[in-house]
């Protein structure tokens, strides 16, 4: 991918170099490797699958790929949040010596992330085959909810970021809320199941609406252009809150790392 201004190629490459060396250092000495990326994911869909189909009788259909469309979706999030809370603390030799654009490690850190859930995406191929679903056309959009994905969880790691920096406690704050926005989201449970009033709530959780987009893809064989399209408004705007919120603190961060 090359660009004619000197500047985005340098941030560009400068972000694909970072994320290889973020894979390389994941997977050194790992015997599993890849599978890392699938295990938690798929162990969770067990554990919600016995207590929520079995013991409980949820009664939704296919329900280990209703849960693996959400909750891969939903790893990538709370994995790029978590690791995002001290990974300017984590650099901050590099940080106070070298001069560089520092949203480039958030940026390089989430598209390591996102390379895992796109290799975890053959998963839920397999149980589409299992369960005898058919392919939907539908997945050409994968690519562009991806994107948003991206832009959005990049966005609330800048955020998270930049203020823990000066806010230590955001780290704890985070793990609180990320447990609470789980049971928000409409992983383990359907949209449907949720009381007609309240539903309107589960537009303003861009998780909930993540997720319901990748179901519809893959599952439903539809689309919902009302949640596509405020996913792409959310997104946009979570990002370009993060770039305001990394750049209104940048200029102290070698104080206080």
């Amino acid at each position: 991918m090359r660009f004619k201004n000197r500047k985005i190629q340098y941030i560009v490459d400068l972000i694909l170099e970072l994320a290889k060396k973020e894979l390389k250092v994941r997977y050194k000495n790992s015997i599993l490797g890849y599978l890392w990326s699938i295990l938690s994911p798929l162990s969770l869909a067990i554990v919600f699958f016995v207590a929520f189909k079995i013991f409980m009788r949820l009664k939704i259909e296919n329900y280990v790929l209703f849960l693996i469309t959400g909750l891969f979706s939903w790893q990538w999030f709370t994995n790029s949040v978590y690791a995002s809370t001290n990974l300017f603390l984590n650099n901050a030799t590099l940080i106070k010596k070298i001069k560089f654009p520092k949203d480039s490690l958030i940026y390089s850190m989430v598209l390591n992330d996102l390379v895992h859930f796109v290799l975890a995406t053959p998963v839920i191929f397999l149980f589409i085959l299992i369960y005898r679903q058919k392919i939907s056309l539908y997945l050409i959009l994968f690519p562009f909810v991806v994107v948003l994905q991206y832009l959005f969880i990049s966005g609330i790691c800048l955020i998270v970021s930049s203020i823990n920096l000066f806010f230590r406690d955001l780290e704890r704050l985070v793990v609180v809320f990320t447990n609470l926005l789980f049971y928000l989201t409409p992983i383990i449970y359907s949209p449907e199941m949720v009381p007609q009033r309240y539903r309107i709530f589960l537009l303003f959780n861009p998780m909930s609406n993540f997720v319901i987009l990748y179901r519809n893809m893959f599952i439903f064989d539809r689309i919902q252009f009302e949640i596509m399209i405020a996913t792409l408004i959310f997104s946009i705007m979570i990002f370009l809150i993060g770039q305001s919120v990394y750049k209104i603190l940048e200029w102290r961060f070698a104080e206080v790392v």
